[in-house]
């Protein structure tokens, strides 16, 4: 079959955006809970994709494409890719958008029990400290201390309150996690 009627990596699409959805993958059912600053993070993502970065795109491949012959084009080739993934991702977008759920935790009031947004100072078996911030599946950053609310320490630590000692399993073994403060704030 001729190269002129076959789509070059039509799986390749379907295949990323499963792969992409399983590593953000929501449980059945929930909605996507998110903070103020994660929800304008997504915003000005979208639309500086939709904005700027396509109708940029676009013009080179209408460019690269009045060159004449596409097969051998470059910047017609990569072009058409960039587009098909940059469509991917706004499609990606607008539906963790349209299913977002907004919660600001600095609504949350003077509370010492663990919800999504709290911010949760814990003692890891009686001596180090670390502080998470429970946000959003499309906020989480380890290494900020930001964890998702569907990971597996959020899940232990959710409805907890300060002082509770908790069993967290790890692959290293069982731990024993003190909760020390509980704290509600704007989480950047």
């Amino acid at each position: 079959m001729s190269k002129a009627f076959t789509r070059e990596g039509a799986g390749d699409e379907d295949e990323d955006e499963e792969n992409l959805s399983l590593a953000l993958k929501l449980p059945p059912g929930s909605k996507n809970y998110i903070t103020p600053a994660g929800y304008a993070r997504l915003v000005a993502e979208q639309e500086a994709l939709i904005k700027q970065e396509r109708p940029r795109i676009v013009e080179v491949v209408a460019w690269a494409a009045s060159n004449g012959d596409r097969s051998e084009n470059g910047d017609y080739l990569y072009g058409k890719k960039r587009l098909r993934e940059i469509d991917r991702r706004i499609r990606f977008l607008n539906k963790r958008l349209d299913n977002a759920q907004v919660v600001d935790p600095t609504l949350q009031g003077n509370n010492d029990q663990v919800f999504f947004g709290a911010t949760v100072t814990v003692s890891w078996d009686g001596g180090e400290e670390q502080t998470y911030s429970i946000v959003g599946v499309d906020e989480a950053d380890v290494a900020r201390g930001r964890i998702s609310w569907i990971s597996p320490l959020a899940r232990t630590l959710i409805k907890a309150r300060e002082g509770d000692c908790l069993r967290f399993q790890t692959p290293a073994g069982v731990r024993e996690i003190d909760i020390l403060e509980v704290v509600y704030q704007a989480i950047d």
